[in-house]
């Protein structure tokens, strides 16, 4: 599994910076980021104990209802408000949660070069006069925050579009690692609902292409482009994300079983063939397309037919992450029956 991560790792790395020094197909270069991103953020889920964020189901089903309006909020301040100053305030929001989602990511591969002490002892620092609130952290994650800092500055004062793809991944993984929906059921409510909201807000409004066009944040991937008249190629954020936690949840499914990776391979297989019919549509019409359209029945229907072929559709709905017990817990309790 840490082999397989690792080379995904670097994978992810090395065409992030390919297009630095050579020319890349925006297509293929979509598919692969997307995926590898998939990948990563679904191996980094994979802990002891599951993930601390888990959504239910009526916040599954009120998720469309938020992020429309969130969207049409944004849409009526580009509209009325000037582009640059909400911009401005965007930036100064996503350079705080850049160097702590960046820092996150860097922490798994800096820690083993630190001692142990400063991974495991907690620093804790109270505001000033507001000593009741408090943050705590530990010294390796200041460490991590030194790069994480430097970079985020870079992406403030250039806006280029290698860190802004930086910071969009490292927003990708930390959201597939750290949020669970908890059951396969929470996920397909949640995914049918985006299904519906994608469709609406890209087909029957100009609100979501041209929010996108106008957020200058890394709430999407940039992939450069030979064509002077559309410089880049874009994927959202919510692309990667939400199918992600799902196929996340297929790989900690499989695991809890004690088994190989079975549904996870058709899920993530699923999310591939979504993603690559998404780059077939748009080019054949040559429009903007939801990808979650393409992905959410691709990625449900693959995890459905495999489950269905094996005789294991009971134990999939009822699989629950927040009733199951970490690791540890278990090992307690094996303890406590041997003596």
């Amino acid at each position: 599994m840490m082999n397989s991560e690792r080379l995904a790792n670097v994978a992810l790395a090395g065409l992030s910076l390919a297009p630095l020094v050579v020319n890349v197909d925006p297509n293929l270069n979509v598919v692969l980021t997307a995926c590898l991103t998939v990948f990563v953020g679904c191996y980094r889920s994979v802990k002891p104990t599951p993930p601390s964020e888990t959504m239910s189901k009526e916040h599954a089903m009120r998720f469309p209802l938020v992020g429309s309006a969130m969207l049409l909020s944004l849409f009526l301040l580009f509209k009325f408000l000037s582009k640059d100053l909400v911009n401005a305030v965007l930036t100064c929001y996503f350079f705080v949660l850049g160097i702590a989602a960046f820092s996150a990511t860097l922490l798994p591969s800096i820690k083993r070069f630190l001692p142990e002490k400063w991974n495991e002892d907690l620093i804790i620092w109270h505001f000033p006069y507001f000593r009741s609130l408090e943050f705590e952290f530990t010294r390796s994650q200041i460490v991590a925050a030194i790069p994480g800092t430097m970079f985020c500055v870079w992406y403030a004062k250039q806006k280029h579009w290698l860190a802004n793809n930086v910071l969009g991944l490292a927003f990708s993984i930390q959201g597939i690692e750290m949020l669970s929906l908890g059951s396969f059921k929470t996920g397909a409510i949640l995914l049918a609902g985006l299904f519906v909201y994608d469709i609406f807000w890209v087909f029957f409004t100009p609100v979501m292409v041209s929010v996108a066009k106008s957020f200058d944040a890394p709430i999407k991937l940039l992939f450069p482009t030979s064509d002077l008249k559309r410089p880049f190629s874009m994927l959202g954020l919510g692309d990667i994300v939400i199918p992600g936690i799902f196929v996340a949840l297929a790989l900690r499914f499989d695991v809890s079983r004690g088994k190989g990776p079975q549904y996870f391979k058709s899920a993530f297989s699923g999310y591939a063939v979504g993603v690559i019919s998404t780059i077939i549509v748009m080019n054949w019409f040559q429009a903007a397309q939801p990808a979650l359209l393409y992905i959410v029945p691709a990625v449900i229907g693959f995890l459905a037919v495999h489950c269905i072929w094996n005789g294991d559709v009971k134990p999939l709905l009822e699989f629950d992450e927040s009733k199951t017990q970490s690791t540890e817990e278990v090992a307690a309790e094996e303890s406590k029956k041997v003596e």
